[in-house]
């Protein structure tokens, strides 16, 4: 009868003493080397020292402050020409705002041509359509001009009034969202529509929504 012979040493020596350790972190370096690119018309810039951060870090920036049924925080901000803009001013009809990360950048802009072409739904629905980034007067008053925009664009330098309103950034807090509120003539927000990638849905959507209020 053939015999096996094992070495002179019991199984458990053949196996790891105990499982490796890997340190956890909560910074976890996503680039390797520093880089730059265009992403969706506004040029990001990264290094490796460019992080995932904490939960706790971007938690405020998930979650939305104004939701559908709430009046959001009131503003006071310049438009185009460097006059004075109330968010009460429009008390009293139908008001879009929609939040978006820069003028001249091509989503940007597909986006308020896109609320210039329909500009015509919106005023037959009663309602005023305001745009805010956080770029100066005169580069909106530019854009406006350019693009032959009939509404009002606000400057929120600093992104005081996109912060109160809790518009969610992307890309890990790198690129400033596209956010549009729809409120109602009471100033209470019947709509919330975030889309970064299709600027075009936002108009459709704020238009179906005020067609049934």
């Amino acid at each position: 009868m053939a015999s096996l012979t094992l070495p002179n040493h019991s199984l458990p020596s053949l196996l790891p003493s105990q499982k490796p350790t890997y340190p956890l972190s909560h910074n976890v370096p996503i680039f390797s080397k520093s880089s730059q690119s265009q992403f969706y018309g506004l040029q990001v810039s990264y290094s490796s020292s460019l992080s995932i951060p904490s939960l706790s870090s971007v938690k405020g920036s998930i979650f939305a402050k104004v939701n559908k049924g709430t009046a959001p925080p009131p503003f006071a901000l310049k438009d185009q020409d460097g006059r004075n803009v109330n968010l009460s001013k429009f008390k009293g009809k139908p008001v879009v705002v929609y939040f978006y990360p820069a003028d001249e950048t091509p989503g940007c802009t597909k986006q308020a041509c896109a609320f210039r072409d329909s500009y015509e739904k919106f005023k037959k629905a009663g309602a005023e359509v305001v745009g805010i980034s956080g770029d100066d007067p005169s580069s909106h008053k530019a854009f406006a001009k350019k693009y032959k925009l009939p509404f009002t664009l606000l400057s929120d330098e600093g992104n005081k009034v996109r912060k109160e309103w809790g518009v969610p950034a992307d890309l890990f807090g790198t690129l400033p969202g596209r956010q549009t509120y729809v409120l109602d003539k009471n100033g209470v927000v019947q709509l919330v529509y975030n889309n970064q990638f299709q600027p075009e849905k936002h108009i459709d959507e704020t238009l179906k929504l005020l067609q049934s209020i």
